[in-house]
């Protein structure tokens, strides 16, 4: 039904990243990528998504990968479409918001390795920390894509939205993107949404992205394409769906049928998802088949697909995963608390724990994180309705709330991450940049990349694929690389329970982290290469006397709040009842332990070790 009088719809894809990070827990590796991107490159897409969100932690965190180096090797393959990244704004890639100088040097990087349309949003849709990455764009050469971060509630009307399109059309972006990350976008209110802002930005091209999760992404389309918009994401169909985007294949035959042109041939794409189906064997995580195809929950707690999989492994991980129900209950009014924000990175993880927080603990808001803390102080932006003045006042404690543009707050930090970073592990100044982003990660991935190859620990991903990475209840665990061994060590912390007569690890004050690999059943490796029976420092009668502080959640313990930062408290320091003392990291998110009583503390756990929830921490006399 092609002819040339037919009006000219296109298409980016998906594939390379917003599919696999929603059903794939972003584990598909470069060479996958590359295998078939020649193929993708050749198909007439009008941009291919290949960077952003989570692929560049998950490269280095659970790939070990280089995710630089991934992006230069597509632009070399990819030489006729357009490549395009999702950047969190002032959050880059993050969750935090990152000084002005690291915004700018990372967009002038990604632009230098080969980056061409940036797909910039943020998540409180506050226009002040869309300001400077969207200069950057412009500066060094990209396309900036401007983003309503799409979302219901009191305050998030046609008008608001229509009102944030036009400030970013005055910050300069070139084109703007409707972001539907639930799914919650209806044809009809697609409709009105698009035709307001074609009539308010008539020459503002407009592009609309969604996911399957509601099962009406597709039907949303045609009706948003009808009203002026002209781009949809869409994903290859072995990659589409569920929690993804539209299948591409079924979405080229609808516009077709309507009159439209993609400029897309069946065949090639029919290629193309031959190559994903046979991968999909190997690189599905177990946990992605159990999920529905439809969830039509999302209508009324408007939770976004991949939020629900993160929810779905946070509690499985905290031994919690038939509380589910009761998280996707309180998920609703924790965020109408904070003020309705969008559930998107970082905003949905803050709400998401925030909620297992509030039900897990029995009481809500009796344990808040560092980052709701900060969110509620305006740290994030300003959020899209007031937060009530009681409890905004119960969240920050005793942190100042600001009203200004949170990064204005921020120091340079590119030369001093710089000197944290040993200079024998910096390869490139990107090393740089990654450090900046993810400090722990990046450390990780740059000790295992300087490693001999024959020397070098197992990658995290590859013992997922092998059921190593899994925890007892079948997720797939978002765990580190110290963790990631904990299926091999629980062999010799068997053998070391045998050896000791059976005893359990709680009556010995034992834990699977204090372990390593031996090959000499009954004994265990220490830090220091010797080795400890079962009477050694970890027993349960060495523990000094005093009043414990114990982690309330499964995570990764850190003294400091991160790298370059004084420690929240050092041993045989005085410390006062209720002041932070130290940090477990779970979910992605920093939780402050405080101190339990006045006195003398002595911490019991190792920085940057993993540690279980009632783990004694440290004790203070």
């Amino acid at each position: 039904m092609k002819n040339a009088t037919l009006k000219k719809v296109r298409i980016t894809d998906t594939t390379l990243r917003d599919a696999h990070q929603s059903l794939w827990a972003t584990r598909m590796r470069t060479d996958d990528i590359l295998k078939i991107a020649e193929a993708i490159d050749n198909a007439g897409y009008y941009s291919l998504e290949c960077w952003g969100g989570a692929t560049f932690d998950v490269c280095m965190r659970f790939l070990r990968e280089n995710p630089w180096e991934r992006l230069r090797q597509i632009k070399a393959v990819c030489k006729k479409t357009p490549l395009q990244m999702l950047l969190r704004g002032q959050n880059i890639l993050g969750y935090k918001h990152y000084p002005d100088d690291i915004v700018e040097r990372f967009v002038a990087l990604a632009c230098e390795n080969g980056m061409d349309i940036f797909r910039v949003f943020d998540a409180l849709n506050d226009p002040r920390n869309l300001e400077k990455a969207i200069a950057s764009v412009k500066k060094y050469g990209g396309h900036a894509q401007g983003t309503i971060s799409y979302t219901t509630s009191p305050v998030h009307t046609v008008e608001a939205y229509v009102k944030l399109a036009k400030e970013q059309e005055a910050m300069g972006i070139d084109s703007l993107a409707i972001k539907d990350m639930a799914g919650i976008l209806t044809p009809g209110a697609a409709r009105e949404l698009v035709g307001a802002l074609v009539k308010a930005l008539p020459e503002m091209p407009i592009q609309v992205h969604s996911h399957m999760t509601s099962g009406m992404a597709a039907a949303m389309y045609l009706a948003a394409v009808e009203a002026g918009a002209g781009c949809v994401d869409c994903a290859i169909s072995t990659m589409s769906s569920f929690s993804s985007q539209p299948p591409c294949e079924s979405m080229v035959t609808i516009l077709e049928s309507e009159g439209y042109d993609t400029g897309l041939d069946q065949k090639k794409l029919a290629d193309i998802n031959a190559y994903f189906r046979e991968l999909k064997a190997t690189r599905q995580p177990a946990s992605s088949a159990k999920v529905e195809p439809v969830d039509a929950g999302v209508l009324v707690h408007a939770i976004p697909g991949g939020m629900i999989s993160n929810l779905r492994s946070q509690l499985a991980q905290q031994g919690a995963l038939d509380r589910l129900p009761e998280v996707l209950e309180e998920l609703p009014r924790t965020r109408a608390d904070m003020g309705y924000p969008p559930l998107v990175t970082p905003t949905s993880q803050i709400v998401g724990v925030q909620s297992v927080l509030n039900v897990l603990g029995g009481k809500r808001y009796g344990m808040v994180t560092d980052e709701t803390k900060h969110y509620a102080a305006g740290y994030y932006g300003r959020t899209p309705a007031p937060i009530e003045k009681k409890l905004q006042k119960k969240l920050v404690g005793d942190l100042k709330p600001i009203t200004c543009r949170p990064a204005d707050l921020l120091k340079p930090g590119l030369a001093a991450a710089a000197k944290e970073i040993p200079a024998k592990l910096i390869k490139a100044e990107e090393d740089i940049l990654s450090y900046c982003l993810f400090p722990e990660v990046a450390l990780g991935y740059f000790k295992w990349r300087a490693q001999p190859a024959d020397a070098k620990d197992p990658i995290p991903a590859d013992l997922e694929m092998k059921g190593e990475g899994e925890n007892v209840k079948g997720e797939v665990a978002a765990v580190d690389p110290e963790t990631a061994k904990f299926a091999q060590i629980g062999k010799a912390f068997a053998a070391l329970m045998a050896a000791c007569g059976g005893a359990k690890g709680g009556d010995l004050g034992l834990k699977i982290e204090d372990l390593s690999l031996k090959d000499e059943p009954g004994a265990a490796k220490g830090e220091a290469g010797g080795t400890r029976s079962c009477a050694s420092e970890n027993d349960a009668s060495a523990i000094p006397a005093g009043t414990p502080v114990l982690a309330p959640l499964n995570g990764t313990f850190y003294r400091s709040a991160g790298p370059g930062k004084p420690e929240m408290a050092k041993d045989g320091d005085s410390v006062k009842s209720g002041a932070p003392v130290c940090i477990v990291e779970a979910m992605k998110l920093f939780n402050p332990i405080k101190a339990t009583a006045n006195g003398k503390i002595t911490f019991l756990v190792e920085h940057g070790k993993p540690v279980t929830k009632g783990q004694t921490l440290a004790v203070i006399a």
